[in-house]
């Protein structure tokens, strides 16, 4: 990978605690979207980030919890959600770049891995929801109360099954790959949510 992409070592001089938080945020990040997990240690974090390993457990359990965070944090504007005022345009936007990030980048792989390790780790589990999965609910629920408010969407629903259904389905064909996300998928994904799958009288 480039090490320019990486934050600057600063040494082990004293520095604001959220300076250095950013600093391991960004390098992890860095590493799994070029790279994946596969090199990803606590050693090489701290060498690159200029922090002590011991400041890097006093924050993260575990290399999945710390991963699942630098992800988070390495994909948030990327995934942000646009506000257009179209919330048809804007989920459908926002579900293919989730798309082609998860199924072009190392990145998309490694936090897959994940997922699929955090069934049988518990402490893993928790760092996901608590590093990626709840952050990732957060952002999609506001933009979708959003439209709510300006009555593009049902009063009546409750827009954190909206989220299930549209991210729900991204994910199971991710991690049950017998059929790919692409463009078409997405498209009717957010049709099949506006328009409905009933019959028209």
């Amino acid at each position: 990978m480039d090490p320019a992409a990486l934050p600057e070592n600063r040494g082990r001089g004293r520095r604001p605690a959220e300076e250095v938080r950013a600093d391991i945020l960004k390098t992890v990040g860095t590493l799994l979207l070029s790279e994946g997990t596969a090199d990803l240690t606590f050693e090489r974090i701290s060498r690159h980030a200029g922090v002590s390993k011991t400041t890097l457990y006093k924050w993260w359990p575990s290399k999945g919890a710390l991963a699942l965070d630098g992800y988070f944090h390495a994909v948030e504007e990327r995934l942000a959600f646009p506000d257009t005022g179209d919330i048809r345009a804007d989920l459908t936007h926002q579900l293919r770049s989730f798309g082609k990030l998860m199924t072009t980048s190392l990145g998309g792989r490694a936090l897959l891995e994940l997922i699929g390790q955090s069934q049988t780790d518990k402490d893993l589990a928790l760092a996901f929801r608590q590093k990626y999965s709840s952050q990732r609910r957060r952002l999609a629920g506001e933009r979708l109360q959003r439209a709510q408010n300006m009555s593009q969407i049902r009063a009546d629903v409750d827009v954190q099954i909206l989220v299930d259904q549209l991210w729900g389905a991204a994910y199971h064909r991710l991690l049950i790959p017998d059929e790919p996300v692409t463009d078409t998928f997405i498209n009717g994904l957010v049709s099949n949510l506006f328009d409905g799958v009933g019959h028209r009288s």
